[in-house]
């Protein structure tokens, strides 16, 4: 089957006039220039008219209607059903009457929308807007990380912060999460009082979580994260309490600093949460000095006596392994001497009478006898930088608290 040629150029219908269809009148003289014909020669041929719009092979399409362009968008981000479905009739109608292009958009919009206003209606009717908010406000509240993992902070550890990244603790990270403090529900409390909470709160938990203070390197602090007024609306109402170095702009490295009931064995835990008694009672030291507030100084030696009595109890009522036995036994009986010192400072009638128990007190403390037990139970054995000068126990722990 032959395909026949394609046609040739269109020819434009002249008008019937006195020559025959298809041929044209002679042409005028070719005007003469200085330099020969002005057309460039006898070949030179005259000048085109110009194609009308109809005949046009450039034609202009008919534009799209604006409407059904804002119908389809509206459709399908489903965020504003009942707009999206009367910008897709107003299109249809519009369409119609100016020839423009867009009908199909302006249907998709409308179906789309349609579906989208009978999902409100469905979400509506079954209190799911409700969900979704509280949704958002929980995802909003939930940004820091939790419990037992670490993170980069962008801004450093000190100032504002507006997100943490989670990062694995076993690389260099800026923090670890040890503790998250749910504050209660209502007005924002303020600045001052959320901070506050957050020194006395994170300073108590750090010991939950790393029972085993001696294990918490010497460059370790405690910081924390707390909420801002405006992040308080938006349902922020938790302290995130964490450990970082102390200079802020170094990172942690070494893995996780948690040693608790998930990674320790039954023997560890009760020993420390033994000694840990007595570091409580120790933290609890006023800030003022015995010369400027006796009392208070006193209270705290009656509280060094109740955490001593507690710490002897826990210790001699476990069963211990035997080769921890005699080692755990030999603290038991140091923290029970201990406590008639402290109970004598506590009972001082004067300044001098307290330091003088209170220094037979410390000096009484030995720590070897920490030492020999934590190696039968496979604990740390090296003492915090603060008590290699001379008292022993199991004292420890990080330094000034700073806000994120």
């Amino acid at each position: 089957m032959s395909i026949p040629p394609p046609p040739g150029p269109y020819q434009p219908q002249e008008p019937q006039g006195p020559y025959p269809q298809g041929q044209y009148p002679p042409p005028p003289p070719t005007p003469q220039g200085p330099y020969g014909p002005a057309y460039g020669g006898p070949y030179a041929p005259p000048p085109y008219q110009t194609w009308g719009q109809g005949y046009s092979p450039y034609n202009q399409p008919a534009p799209v209607n604006g409407l059904a362009i804002a119908s389809l968008v509206l459709g399908i981000l489903c965020c504003l059903p009942v707009v999206g479905l009367v910008l897709g009739v107003i299109a249809l109608v519009q369409i119609k009457k100016k020839g423009e292009r867009g009908r199909g958009m302006a249907i998709a919009g409308s179906v789309l929308s349609s579906l989208g206003l009978a999902l409100w209606v469905v979400v509506l009717a079954t209190n799911g807007a409700s969900e979704f908010w509280d949704g958002f406000k929980d995802a909003a509240s939930s940004s820091s990380p939790a419990k037992g993992e670490c993170f980069d902070s962008p801004t450093g550890l000190e100032g504002s912060t507006y997100d943490l990244d989670e990062v694995p603790c076993a690389g260099a990270h800026d923090g670890e999460v040890f503790a998250v403090v749910k504050l209660p529900s209502g007005g924002f409390p303020g600045d001052a009082e959320v901070t506050d909470t957050a020194e006395e709160r994170c300073y108590e938990l750090r010991s939950a979580y790393a029972m085993d203070l001696w294990a918490v390197p010497e460059d370790v602090d405690v910081y924390y994260v707390v909420p801002s007024e405006e992040s308080w609306g938006y349902g922020d109402h938790e302290i995130t309490c964490a450990f970082g170095n102390a200079d802020s702009d170094a990172a942690m490295e070494g893995g996780s600093l948690r040693n608790d009931g998930t990674t320790l064995d039954a023997d560890q835990v009760v020993y420390l949460k033994a000694v840990n008694a007595q570091q409580a009672a120790m933290e609890s030291v006023p800030e003022v000095l015995p010369e400027d507030d006796l009392e208070a100084n006193k209270e705290w030696a009656g509280r060094m006596v109740s955490g001593l009595a507690e710490e002897t109890g826990m210790l001699r009522g476990y069963s211990w392994p035997a080769d921890a036995q005699k080692p755990v036994e030999a603290v038991a009986k140091e923290t029970e001497a201990l406590q008639e010192l402290w109970q004598k400072a506590a009972d001082a009638a004067d300044v001098d009478a307290f330091y003088l128990h209170y220094g037979e007190a410390l000096e009484k403390e030995d720590k070897g006898l920490s030492v020999t037990a934590r190696k039968a139970l496979g604990l740390a054995t090296t003492p915090p930088a603060d008590l290699e000068g001379g008292t022993g126990g199991d004292l420890g722990g990080s330094g000034a608290d700073l806000e994120v």
